[in-house]
């Protein structure tokens, strides 16, 4: 029966966030600056981090890897939804749904994996920092990455199938994207299977991180406190406070979204959870980690000024630029 139903369900339709024709061309416009502040901020932090050899260290080493994430994140669901915001049919079709959420589901599990490794990774720059990089050396930086990327894949791959060989009862989802819980909403038989599965995933994806996080930073207030000058106190508060606002942001709407799945009810709050998810936190992080990085802020000084160097070289050695007197 599954099967059956899946071959004739050639495309999911969309609710979206509104049906009221001037409001949905309000979020266009408002989710079209958001998507275009995420990827333009997380490609900058990718490229001054690729440019600046004062920034080849672990900690922005991750934190690339994070905006390269995020910039897949948003991309697997921001521009459908910009584009069913001006359309009359908001359809996907089937395989599409599924890509959707495999890609989005698997790029949400690793950013949690990435936020435990660089809790990590902040716990051995304040408790050990001596031998930080002798620890945190370039080897188990890689592993660290791409075990949170097949981590992150590995769940999505297994959410994805057991959602897709059930069989549905419609194909109307009450969601802008093929979301993990809406999906879940439109079957016709009995999920209390996959409500194990997702609340296993929960556990496994959210809170053995969120635990990570909290080993970690155990050990780093406690270092904190064995400090005694001032000077240090700040050093190793500014070290950690980009990676913790991130963290207080994420953890604690996935535990108490996730961790309780109850498909048919709360649609709504799926909806701002997923758009928290999709569009918030990806313009946030390049932003808090930026404008509370003294250092990611002087390696953007650093390219603009050489930037301003070369195109002036570029203007004075120009016949142009020879002729001119004023």
């Amino acid at each position: 029966m599954g099967r059956k139903n899946q071959t004739w369900m050639s495309e999911f339709f969309l609710l979206g966030l509104s049906s009221d024709w001037g409001t949905q061309v309000s979020l266009f416009v408002l989710f079209l600056a958001m998507y275009l502040v995420t990827v333009l901020g997380n490609s900058l932090i990718i490229l001054l981090i690729r440019l600046d050899s004062r920034l080849h260290i672990p900690m922005y080493f991750f934190l690339s890897v994070l905006s390269f994430v995020d910039i897949c994140y948003t991309n697997s669901t921001v521009p459908q939804m910009l584009v069913h915001f001006l359309s009359d049919c908001k359809s996907i079709p089937f395989h599409s749904c599924m890509l959707q959420l495999y890609i989005s589901l698997a790029m949400g599990s690793t950013e949690f994996f990435l936020l435990g490794a660089m809790a990590y990774d902040r716990f051995v720059a304040v408790c050990h920092p001596l031998h930080y990089m002798v620890i945190m050396h370039e080897g188990l930086c890689l592993v660290l990455a791409s075990g949170c990327l097949v981590a992150g894949f590995a769940n999505s791959l297994l959410q994805t199938i057991l959602i897709f060989k059930l069989p549905f009862c419609h194909n109307v989802i009450n969601h802008f994207a093929c979301e993990m819980l809406a999906m879940l909403r439109l079957t016709c038989v009995d999920i209390s299977f996959n409500k194990v599965m997702v609340a296993i995933s929960g556990f496994l994806v959210i809170m053995l991180p969120c635990f990570l996080v909290l080993f970690s930073y155990t050990g780093i207030v406690a270092a904190i406190l064995r400090i005694r000058s001032a000077q240090g106190w700040r050093k190793a508060f500014g070290t950690c406070a980009s990676h913790l606002t991130v963290v207080s942001m994420c953890f604690g709407t996935a535990i108490s979204t996730y961790m309780r799945p109850e498909p048919g009810s709360l649609a709504e709050q799926e909806k701002m959870v997923a758009l928290f998810y999709a569009v918030v936190t990806p313009m946030l992080n390049p932003l808090i980690y930026s404008l509370r990085n003294k250092e990611v802020m002087s390696a953007l000084r650093r390219v603009l000024g050489k930037l301003g160097e070369e195109n002036s070289k570029k203007f004075s050695l120009s016949p142009a630029g020879q002729r001119k007197t004023f």
